[in-house]
């Protein structure tokens, strides 16, 4: 078991302290992107694909860096490596919003994703370690809804703080991450770090170097062309790295996903489960944001206050939903959950139009997509954490939010594609909200694999 010098840390104290690290490292996810058109203006770049870089190298380092990031929280404990994520993570954040060049500013933004990637698997470590055995799946499936608060306010507030300073997206960070971790050092419980057999240098940096050429490739891909030599190139480095990185689960002395990892219960069914659903995430959010503001011509404010219903209701539901878990299980919840975000988008598709009314139209699936969230992300974190043993919280945890951002540069990916590849028009939109049903409803059917027992 996880040992603990401080078991006297109240865990409400413990997961408010976790609850702004989560937060923070949220809103940078989507804070940003409604002040991409400020810090053009600011920085004099009007090259979108150069821009773009500010929101691309934050996900592609937070995706590359979060396995390993794990390990290190298991060598060395997750309250050390919840601080140093955090911290880090805080001086990068005001970096961004003093520099006045776009080139130190996209590094200013790979150190910033750096810092959440240490800071996210060790903040779930710390809440497996602070509550005890019978609350620990409610209290993970709290952990799991506070993405849904970052998903909610992160475009409204950048939206209102950018009215003042596209630096404020920045800036807001440092108060709140600095008294979190002041707060942090005096409540976090000191969980003692798990050193075993410490995995290669080259396993690790083969595996960041997979993981941010997948999303490279994601990302990048339709900008690129799918058969441009760019595109295949960095298609043949992932290709290589998967096979690679295989070999090193199954073969090298120490490598940093083990294969006893892989085997604990419900842990490779869930990771299998939250990627496939966060590619309808990532599809429905980036394909209804375009519609409201492509097709609506609505305001980077008026999107974010039409977004956020929808993620105001996950955490609500990931607590309350305990009582269904209870009476029908995790795996009927999540597939339940996965089909009422397969009703949601659809319900776009077949009632969205250029001249619909947004309570006639999009309130009503952007509700269920929230609430869908809730019914799925939450327990799906709990049951694929609940049989890791304590020296592999920190990589366990790692993996599953890999998966799930993962999931979501597919289903970035797969809009693009589908609303690049005909005329555009609420055609095009609705074939990609019944492209992003049937990922949903891929979700659901992996909730019942074998493994998933």
């Amino acid at each position: 078991m996880t040992q603990l010098t401080a078991r006297t840390s109240a865990p409400p104290a413990v997961m408010a302290v976790v609850a702004v690290g989560v937060l923070l490292s949220g809103f940078d996810l989507f804070i940003v992107n409604v002040a991409l058109g400020d810090i053009a203006v600011s920085l004099g770049v009007d090259d979108l694909s150069d821009l773009s870089w500010i929101l691309n190298a934050y996900a592609i380092t937070f995706a590359a860096l979060l396995v390993p990031a794990g390990r290190v929280s298991d060598l060395i404990g997750s309250k050390r490596g919840f601080l140093a994520g955090l911290l880090v993570f805080t001086a990068a954040s005001a970096a961004c919003a003093l520099t006045s060049d776009l080139g130190a500013l996209v590094g200013f933004r790979v150190l910033q994703a750096a810092g959440a990637a240490l800071m996210i698997p060790s903040s779930l470590g710390l809440v497996l370690a602070a509550f005890p055995a019978e609350s620990r799946s409610g209290a993970v499936r709290l952990w799991a809804g506070l993405g849904g608060i970052g998903a909610a306010l992160g475009p409204v507030a950048g939206g209102v703080l950018v009215q003042a300073d596209w630096r404020w997206v920045f800036l807001v960070n440092v108060p709140l991450g600095l008294a979190a971790a002041f707060v942090g050092w005096r409540v976090l419980p000191v969980t003692a770090g798990h050193p075993g057999t410490r995995p290669g240098l080259g396993g690790a940096a083969l595996l960041v170097v997979t993981v941010a050429a997948l999303v490279l490739l994601l990302v990048e891909g339709p900008e690129w062309g799918w058969t441009s030599s760019r595109t295949l190139a960095v298609g043949t480095v992932v290709a290589l790295g998967l096979v690679l990185n295989a070999a090193a689960v199954t073969r090298a002395a120490a490598p940093i996903v083990t294969p006893a990892l892989l085997r604990t219960p419900h842990f490779a069914a869930m990771s299998v489960t939250l990627l496939a659903f966060h590619v309808a995430f990532g599809a429905m959010l980036l394909s209804v944001v375009l519609w409201l503001q492509d097709v609506w011509d609505l305001s980077a404010l008026r999107t974010g206050l039409a977004i956020a219903p929808g993620p105001l209701l996950v955490p609500f539901v990931a607590v309350y939903g305990g009582r269904l878990i209870a009476v029908i299980g995790p795996r009927a919840v999540i597939a339940l959950g996965s089909g009422v975000f397969t009703a949601g988008v659809a319900s776009w598709a077949l009632l969205a139009g250029p001249s619909t009314a947004y309570a006639a139209s999009i309130l009503p699936g952007m509700l269920l997509t929230g609430i869908s969230v809730g019914l799925v992300v939450p327990p799906a974190m709990a049951l694929g954490t609940s049989q890791l043993p304590p020296p592999q919280h920190g990589t366990g945890s790692a993996v599953l939010q890999t998966a799930r951002q993962v999931g979501i540069a597919i289903g970035v990916a797969v809009v693009v594609a589908v609303l690049t590849a005909g005329p555009p028009g609420a055609e095009a939109f609705a074939t990609a909200w019944w492209t992003t049903a049937a990922f949903a409803l891929l979700a659901a059917a992996t909730t019942f694999t074998r493994s998933a027992r």
